[in-house]
């Protein structure tokens, strides 16, 4: 699978603006890598020519809906031709744009408020996402989708703050970015981006509108999502393919637009790093561990048909350039494996690649022996999730089989690791209620490096 493939979530290709040139404008985006584009509605004979286009192009899905300019247009029949719409195709995804739009105020708002709420029923009706507009009521706009229950669907072209990025997001909504993101004085825009986890984000263009640097200017279209997801990338300290993979994914999981079928991964990427993903088993039960709900992470799924053997391991590794290390993280504990973790990590180092280990700590509570020599001159780094200050905590948020031992057996396994491995570092996630400065204070009296790692974040 290529990873680096995109998907212009929000397009207005009908537009007489591509009229001459619909093929090469098709051709561009297809070697920018943008495998498919949400065409979305904005008024009747807009979103009938989107159902037309996605039943045209197989790499085209549908929005219909009703733009807040014209929301003093909308009519009942109006309602029953976009509820028709939805239902006459598969291709029809979701129901938009629809939304707030008090920047020129076309439109009554009390009217805009009326037509919008309207939609948004329609949407959940029809057990549809939404795409919503909002240009300058952000307050009235989270009032709306809090009373209206509103927990699927996507902000586009996103203009709010961080607060209110972040009050969306809990509600179950994904954040949309275009171009303007690129520009120079949206400094505003990229700082709301660096605080939102890129699992919550799409990329978009809203062609003809909005055309990112160094296009700005001219009209855009959907081959320039690239040049947003580049921005996107450099601002998040993320790769390109890390938000492609993940931005494709967030659009398969919203809108159900599936580009291919993401299969059992034993080697993937995130950043420059190769990951492994060896074994699902693990210890413990953490309360905050992502796999209860969707063994996807990051794009990647990372549930094992069966635990792969070493020549499995070696041949998905295949021989890869350009990577910072190997690191045995997966979504399951890699120490449990720790004879092939250790076979594994000798031919790996053998080749020059540098190896880390994520683990909780309590292999040698489950091998009932001291590993970490077995571990000396194959590691170069082990990070160890500490997760708590103290037994009780630990033992609320991990549910370690092991009692008032497993905290203790942590402790004791980053203590001894110094002495066979180069760099120890404990670890904490952000998980509400836990006491960060007690963990970094404890993992500094055992005489390691302490890292923080934010909830649901890459990496």
């Amino acid at each position: 699978m290529n990873n680096n493939i995109l998907i212009d979530s929000h397009a207005h290709i009908y537009y007489r603006d591509y009229a001459g040139d619909f093929d090469a404008m098709l051709k561009r985006a297809e070697d920018a890598g943008v495998g498919a584009m949400l065409v979305v509605g904005t008024d009747i004979e807009s979103s009938r020519e989107s159902v037309e286009l996605a039943e045209k192009y197989p790499h085209m899905y549908a929005a219909v809906g009703v733009h807040p300019q014209d929301a003093g247009r909308v009519t009942e029949q109006c309602y029953d031709v976009i509820r028709d719409l939805a239902r006459s195709s598969a291709k029809v995804v979701a129901i938009g744009e629809i939304g707030l739009d008090f920047y020129r105020d076309y439109c009554p708002r009390d009217e805009q408020e009326a037509v919008f709420r309207r939609f948004l029923r329609m949407a959940h009706e029809l057990e549809l996402p939404v795409v919503i507009h909002d240009r300058d009521a952000h307050e009235l706009m989270l009032t709306i989708l809090r009373e209206e229950r509103v927990h699927k669907g996507v902000l586009h072209c996103f203009s709010g703050d961080a607060a209110m990025a972040a009050q969306a997001i809990d509600m179950g909504l994904y954040i949309s970015i275009t171009g303007t993101v690129t520009y120079p004085s949206n400094e505003a825009l990229r700082a709301v981006l660096r605080g939102v986890s890129i699992d919550r984000l799409l990329v978009e263009t809203d062609c003809p509108y909005l055309t990112p640097v160094p296009h700005r200017g001219k009209r855009n279209e959907p081959a320039y999502v690239r040049l947003t997801a580049e921005k996107v990338a450099e601002t998040k300290g993320l790769s390109l393919d890390d938000v492609a993979r993940i931005t494709t994914k967030n659009c398969r999981d919203l809108f159900g637009i599936r580009l291919w079928d993401q299969s059992t991964k034993i080697a993937y990427m995130i950043r420059n790093s190769l990951y492994l993903n060896i074994t699902n088993r693990c210890s413990n039960r953490c309360s905050f561990c992502a796999k209860f709900d969707d063994f996807t992470v990051k794009g990647h799924n990372l549930l094992l048909d069966g635990e792969p053997s070493f020549e499995e391991i070696m041949a998905a590794v295949g021989q890869p350039e350009g990577i910072d290390e190997v690191v045995f993280c997966g979504y399951g504990e890699s120490l449990i494996r720790l004879d092939l973790v250790k076979r594994v990590a000798a031919e790996l180092k053998g080749r020059g690649y540098r190896i880390r280990i994520n683990t909780d700590g309590q292999a040698n509570l489950v091998h009932q022996r001291n590993i970490l020599p077995e571990l000396a001159g194959l590691v170069d780094s082990i990070s160890v999730s500490l997760n708590a200050p103290d037994s009780a905590t630990y033992g609320r948020l991990c549910n370690t089989p092991f009692g008032d031992a497993g905290f203790e057996g942590v402790c004791d396994f980053i203590r001894m690791a110094r002495e066979h491995i180069p760099q120890v570092v404990a670890s904490a996630v952000t998980v509400p209620g836990v006491d960060i400065d007690a963990c970094r204070r404890l993992a500094e009296s055992l005489g390691v490096e302490f890292r923080v790692r934010e909830y649901s974040e890459v990496g």
